[in-house]
């Protein structure tokens, strides 16, 4: 995507909608211009009627008139500059809207993909720089250009001669902007990739704290963090120092331009073809012009850091998800619950050349409990995640009770499953929310039947606050078994047909694991239940297991069938025996 196709993208998705916004500050902003170029016009009246020929009658209307164009000009810029505000934390909330909307639908492939500091650098750095490029650079663009165009009206107005000369020094500032624009893409881009860098390190020493302390590794952090810091700052200033860099450029024109114009001017004047009056008005038209030419000349380069940060986020936003859903795509019915594998295969890259899944069948029938076993890496995990469709084979079919979940939509499939994960997932906020985030409509009691059925109840009431108690980031106030507790709870309420269990490979006090299996009893009952087994216990319980070994089934039946028919599985079994 080249700039004029990115330029064009944020106006018409972003910008537009505000168009109205945007012409009224530009009106404020042809205000400005022309009460700057007014300021320096009245010069010339002021020191030929007021100091030469001492004119009483207008003493006192020209210094009002000044004043009133500062007043103009003051109050102007300040509507021009608050209305730019308003647009671009517009266009800011709508970006992140975007940004923050396709990440939360985005595909569970993609998500794993990205890096969390990565995305909130974006969210963060990357938006800012887009809403300078809208509040700074377009007002600059509109109102600099304005009140250049009216102080040159002023200099032609006063004396052509001076003013053919006086804008040689645009085409010169011009060039050199272009040039330091070119050189800024680069360096912004290089200043938004270490960003996200830094910010990606924040969130893995956040995440990591107890980690670091253990190992003692605070000075080997220390001593990343000083890297990352120091990347960030040395970016900076080249940002910086070739922001400045205009600085010199444009002082030794401007200083070599009025040094030339006062000496034609001292010419002009000796040969009475300029009034000392309107060297006056030249001069301050040319001083005050000054301003906006550097801010055009400097312009180039927010607009680069603008487009540069574009160029992150567009891809952000345009990102689709390789989850297809069909128009022809029906509405799921789960009634027994009964779900079958057809030769599924499943690789996670597709760049990978072994699969993950090789040529899976599978029966789990409805109401029953199903339990898969196997070493670690064997594919259970990723058995789990294809009924819920947060990946697609890549052959093979899926189906519950006999309709395929390729060809269901994805929202109907959904709300059929529940799922408890090993890695209890919980949101900062208070235990009622964490509960009913499985039924936002939940009422009071239904809450706490769930707390009650799952045990969690019991420490809940204990809290001072109970159901309003904040837990903190992921539960971290609560111990395992209460955030397992929780997370039972919350599968409780959403009542679904279908359970999709990961159980913990955690130990727990023997009290506290009866609780948990106690209500897993009471969440499973009756319903499918598809469990990636750990304990024995559960194993045992089973309707039916199936036995995974490097994606392939290598083994079915009863727990009793199995000790008979499957060497990994016995030697899996008595692993579970000596844990226990």
């Amino acid at each position: 995507m080249n700039r004029i196709d990115i330029i064009k993208r944020l106006f018409f998705n972003y910008t537009k909608k505000n168009i109205k916004k945007i012409l009224l500050s530009l009106f404020f902003a042809l205000l400005v211009a022309g009460s700057i170029s007014s300021i320096a016009y009245l010069l010339d009246p002021a020191v030929k009627k007021l100091f030469v020929e001492r004119d009483l009658a207008l003493m006192i209307l020209i210094p009002i008139l000044i004043a009133i164009a500062f007043i103009i000009k003051g109050f102007s810029l300040y509507f021009a500059k608050v209305l730019m505000i308003i647009v671009s934390e517009e266009v800011r909330k709508d970006l992140q809207g975007d940004m923050l909307s396709n990440l939360i639908s985005a595909d569970t492939k993609l998500i794993n993909g990205k890096h969390t500091g990565k995305i909130l650098s974006s969210l963060t750095n990357d938006v800012s720089h887009i809403t300078n490029l809208i509040s700074i650079a377009v007002l600059t663009l509109f109102k600099d250009s304005l009140t250049l165009v009216g102080l040159l009206f002023v200099m032609f107005f006063q004396n052509w001669k001076l003013a053919l000369v006086a804008i040689i020094m645009i085409p010169l500032a011009t060039f050199a902007a272009k040039t330091l624009g070119k050189r800024m893409t680069k360096v912004a881009l290089e200043h938004m990739e270490k960003a996200g860098d830094l910010n990606k390190y924040l969130v893995e020493i956040f995440k990591n704290h107890n980690l670091i302390k253990i190992f003692q590794r605070e000075k080997y952090e220390n001593s990343r963090a000083e890297k990352y810091i120091n990347d960030m700052k040395k970016k900076s200033i080249k940002i910086n120092t070739i922001f400045v860099r205009t600085s010199p450029i444009m002082e030794s024109l401007t200083g070599i331009m009025i040094a030339i114009l006062i000496f034609y001017s001292a010419k002009l004047v000796s040969a009475n073809e300029l009034d000392i009056s309107n060297f006056f008005s030249f001069l301050a038209a040319m001083m005050l012009a000054y301003q906006p030419v550097r801010s055009l000349a400097t312009l180039n380069i927010t607009i680069s850091q603008g487009l540069s940060a574009a160029t992150r986020i567009l891809p952000i936003i345009d990102q689709k998800s390789e989850l297809l859903e069909n128009e022809s795509d029906t509405q799921m019915k789960v009634h027994a619950g009964n779900i079958e594998f057809k030769n599924v295969s499943f690789k996670y890259e597709k760049e990978r050349k072994f699969n993950t899944l090789n040529s899976v069948n599978l029966k789990m029938f409805g109401g029953k409990m199903t339990s898969i076993v196997g070493h670690s890496g064997a594919g259970k995990s990723t058995i789990l995640n294809l009924i819920p469709r947060f990946y697609d084979s890549i052959s093979g079919d899926i189906l519950i009770d006999n309709q395929s979940i390729y060809k269901s939509t994805i929202s109907s499939l959904r709300e059929n499953i529940s799922l408890v994960s090993q890695d209890t997932t919980l949101f900062d906020d208070t235990i009622r929310n964490n509960i009913a985030y499985a039924n936002l409509n939940a009422s009071q009691k239904e809450i706490e039947d769930a707390a009650k059925h799952s045990f969690a109840s019991e420490f809940i009431e204990r809290l001072p606050n109970k159901y309003e108690t904040i837990i903190g980031e992921n539960g971290i106030r609560l111990s395992g078994g209460e955030k397992q507790r929780l997370s039972i709870a919350r599968a409780m309420l959403k009542k679904s047909q279908i359970i999709l269990l990961d159980e913990a490979t955690s130990s727990l006090d023997a009290e506290t694991e009866n609780k948990i299996q106690d209500a897993i009893n009471f969440l499973t009952k009756d319903r499918t239940t598809i469990v990636i087994a750990h304990r024995l216990s559960t194993i045992l319980n089973s309707d039916k297991i199936y036995v995974i070994d490097s994606g392939k089934v290598v083994g079915e039946g009863t727990h009793k069938e199995l000790l008979i028919n499957s060497t990994v599985y016995k030697n899996f079994y008595e692993k579970q025996i000596r844990k226990s």
